[in-house]
C-alpha cells in the first residue's frame, strides 16, 4: 500500500508538520522549508534543525519531500528572474541537506512567451547550474519535475516536455519526477478507467520511465479532462473520481510510493482525515 498523507503548514516552526501529519493519521509529509511567497529566507537555526530531525525520528521516520517556492522560474529568459530562482533553487538545496530531506519538488516553470523549446533549454540550464553551485554536499537530494495542468505557457504538462529536460540535462541521475492526479487529468491524461489508466502510464513510460516516478501528489480535479486549469477537489468529488483512484492504490508499481495530498483543509485538518479515509477505502485486500 502507498505510503499516503498530506501537504502539511510549517506554521509555528518546521517540527509542528510533524504533529499535524500525526493527527490526520498521516505516513508521508510534504512541507515548505521557508515561505514560498518570498525570495529570501532567514538561515535555518541550529535548534530549528534539531527540533525537526527529533520530531522526524518520533514520527517513525515518515517519507519527507520539500517543495520549493512557487516563485522559482527555471523556464524564464529574463536574467534578473532567472538569477533570483538559481539562487532560491540552491538555498532550498541546502536548507534539505541541513534537515535530511532527500527530495525536493518543484515546478518546471513558464517560458513567458518565448517558447517551449527555449523554455525547457532554459530549464535544462539552469537545472545544471543549480546542481553544479550546490555541489557534492547537495548530491544526496533529487529534484523532481512536477507535472503540471498546462496553464499559460506554463512547461511540462506533457510528457514529452519533461523527457526534453531530463535529456537536456547534464545531470539526469540528480532528477526524477512528482505526478500529480489532478495536473495530470487537466493536461489531457486520462485515469479513470482501467483502460485510460494504463494508456496514461505506457504513455509516461515511453517518454520518461515509471522508475523516475519519486513522489505523487493526489488531487482530484474541479475541472474536466483536457482543462488545462490547475484546480484541486477533495477525493472523489472531482471529475477524476473514486475509480482514477482505486485504480492507482492498488497498482503494485507504486505500492510503495510516498503520496500525499494537497486538498482544501480548515485549521482543524478534518477534510485530510476524510480524504485519507477515502484512499485507504479503495484498497484491495489481497
Amino acid at each position: 500500500m502507498p505510503r499516503l498523507g498530506a501537504h502539511e503548514s510549517v506554521a509555528g516552526g518546521l517540527h509542528l508538520a510533524f504533529e499535524r501529519i500525526n493527527q490526520v493519521g498521516g505516513e508521508a509529509l510534504q512541507i515548505f522549508t521557508r515561505n514560498q511567497r518570498q525570495w529570501k529566507a532567514a538561515p535555518l537555526k541550529d535548534e530549528e534543525i534539531s527540533a525537526f530531525k527529533q520530531a522526524w525520528q518520533e514520527a517513525d521516520s515518515v517519507p519527507v519531500a520539500s517543495h520549493a517556492s512557487y516563485l522559482i522560474n527555471l523556464g524564464s529568459s529574463k536574467q534578473e528572474q532567472v538569477e533570483k530562482s538559481v539562487n532560491a533553487f540552491v538555498d532550498e538545496l541546502n536548507r534539505c541537506v541541513a534537515l535530511g530531506i532527500p527530495q525536493v519538488v518543484f515546478h518546471p516553470g513558464s517560458h513567458g512567451g518565448a517558447g517551449i523549446e527555449t523554455g525547457l533549454a532554459n530549464v535544462a540550464v539552469n537545472l545544471d547550474r543549480i546542481i553544479e553551485q550546490g555541489g557534492d554536499d547537495c548530491a544526496g537530494v533529487t529534484i523532481l519535475l512536477e507535472t503540471i495542468a498546462g496553464q499559460g505557457t506554463g512547461l511540462g504538462y506533457r510528457f514529452e516536455e519533461l523527457a526534453d529536460i531530463l535529456e537536456q540535462c547534464s545531470y539526469p541521475e540528480r532528477l526524477g519526477i512528482c505526478v500529480d492526479t489532478c495536473h495530470i487529468f487537466a493536461a489531457g491524461y486520462d485515469i479513470r478507467t482501467p483502460e485510460t489508466y494504463e494508456a496514461t502510464f505506457a504513455e509516461f513510460e515511453k517518454y520518461i520511465g515509471v522508475e523516475r516516478i519519486g513522489f505523487f501528489h493526489l488531487n482530484d480535479s474541479k475541472k474536466d479532462l483536457g482543462s488545462r486549469v490547475d484546480r484541486h477537489e477533495h477525493i472523489g468529488k472531482g471529475c477524476i473520481g473514486l475509480e482514477g483512484f482505486r485504480l492507482l492504490m492498488n497498482d503494485p508499481r507504486f505500492s510503495n510510493h510516498p503520496m500525499t495530498l494537497e486538498t482544501p483543509k480548515g485549521k482543524d485538518l478534518m477534510e485530510d482525515r476524510e480524504n485519507l479515509d477515502v484512499l485507504r477505502s479503495l484498497v484491495l485486500l489481497s
